[in-house]
């Protein structure tokens, strides 16, 4: 039983996410070129709702992880533009 309760526990990833969103503001609000590394960050971010989504055990989180994927996608385009 802790096995799977380990398998489908997804605090980890909500944490690293978390992190990867502050990582985030803080080169948005530093200024400079940034571009590269905002697209970094929400590749790794996309990483962690890929994760999120394997794991997920009931609808509501699959489909909040498949629209946060959505989301991150958005961002992804938009960093692309910056310099």
């Amino acid at each position: 039983v802790s096995i799977y309760a380990d398998k489908i526990c997804t605090d980890e990833e909500m944490v690293r996410l978390k992190s990867h969103v502050d990582s985030m503001k803080n080169k948005l609000t530093s200024g400079g070129a940034c571009g590269r590394e905002l697209d970094f960050i929400a590749q790794e971010m996309n990483r962690e709702a890929n994760t999120t989504l394997s794991k997920a055990n009931s609808l509501k989180i699959a489909d909040t992880a498949i629209a946060l994927k959505s989301e991150i996608e958005k961002v992804r385009e938009q960093v692309q533009n910056i310099e």
